[in-house]
């Protein structure tokens, strides 16, 4: 007879946002092995560890006890996730990816980033109301549908 286990706390593998960052790791490395030799160790050693530092930086903060600590592991994993964006555009502009693959990989790091924003809000729920850095009240919405027209850089000047 198979005894199932109920946990109280989830794995850093169970969290979807967790599996589809070391996927995109494994598929960023991937990415550099074409690249120029003179990159091995510039552009494609920076892309290639910022892109394993983001769900490290969950799995260094998952089992700690305190909620601040693991929003700070969340915030740090964006951090990580908005370099990596950063260092692909790079690689776009020096040619050594397409407009579209970028494109496509820019998309998949940004729908990480709106879950981590959702895990960050979640998080901070568990957190007592009068301790927390800001309203978590909003309405929850579901990430990744609809376009993406909306412009998500600096607001721009009306002037």
């Amino acid at each position: 007879m198979e005894t199932k286990i109920v946990k109280n706390f989830m794995d850093v593998e169970d969290l979807e946002v967790y599996k589809k960052l070391c996927q995109l790791h494994i598929q960023v490395c991937d990415l550099t092995h074409d690249w120029p030799r003179e990159e091995k160790y510039e552009l494609g050693s920076q892309i290639r560890r910022s892109s394993n530092s983001s769900p490290a930086q969950l799995a260094e903060k998952n089992d700690d006890r305190h909620i601040r600590n693991k929003i700070e592991g969340v915030n740090r994993s964006r951090g990580e996730a908005a370099e990596t964006i950063h260092h692909l555009f790079i690689a776009q502009l020096k040619e050594y990816l397409s407009k579209q693959t970028y494109a496509e990989f820019r998309s998949r790091y940004k729908e990480c980033i709106r879950m981590l924003n959702g895990l960050e809000k979640t998080l901070e729920r568990k957190i007592p109301e009068r301790e927390r850095r800001w309203e978590v009240n909003e309405e929850s919405g579901r990430y990744g549908l609809g376009s993406e027209t909306v412009n998500e850089g600096w607001p721009v000047s009306m002037e």
